[in-house]
C-alpha cells in the first residue's frame, strides 16, 4: 500500500509535469502500463521510453490532478486533466482515469481509462 506521501509526491511530480522522472521514481521494474483496452505495455524501461517519445510531440504539456484520489489498500485511482500543446499552438484536451496497483511505494499495474478521440482532436 503507498503511503499519503508517496501517493502525493507522485501526483506533484506528475502535475510538474516530470512524467519521465515520475515513472523512473515510482514505478516497479517490471510494472505494467496499458491504454484502455490495448495490450499492456511491459518494463520501467519500455515505459520510460515511450513516454519521452510521447512527450516531445507536443510543445507543451499541463498536467493536473483532479481531487480527491481514491486510496484503497493497494488500489489507487486518480483522475487527470491534461493540456497538450501541440507544435502550430493547438491545444488539446483529455480527461483520464488511471487505476493503478502499487507494492509498497510502487506502482505494479497501471490502467488509463479516456476517449482516444479527445487528444486526435
Amino acid at each position: 500500500m503507498p503511503t499519503e506521501a508517496a501517493l502525493e509526491s507522485f501526483i506533484a511530480l506528475v502535475e510538474s509535469n516530470a512524467h519521465v522522472e515520475a515513472i523512473e521514481r515510482f514505478y516497479a521494474e517490471d510494472a505494467s502500463m496499458q491504454e484502455n483496452l490495448d495490450p499492456p505495455r511491459m518494463g520501467r524501461d519500455a515505459l520510460v521510453a515511450r513516454e519521452s517519445g510521447f512527450l516531445k510531440l507536443w510543445q507543451k504539456i499541463e498536467s493536473h490532478c483532479v481531487r480527491p484520489a481514491f486510496r484503497n489498500g493497494d488500489q489507487v485511482v486518480i483522475r487527470w486533466n491534461f493540456a497538450f500543446t501541440a507544435p502550430d499552438g493547438t491545444v488539446r484536451t483529455m480527461d483520464e482515469l488511471a487505476y493503478q496497483r502499487w507494492q509498497g511505494d510502487k506502482i505494479v499495474e497501471e490502467r488509463f481509462y479516456y476517449d482516444p478521440k479527445q487528444i486526435r482532436g
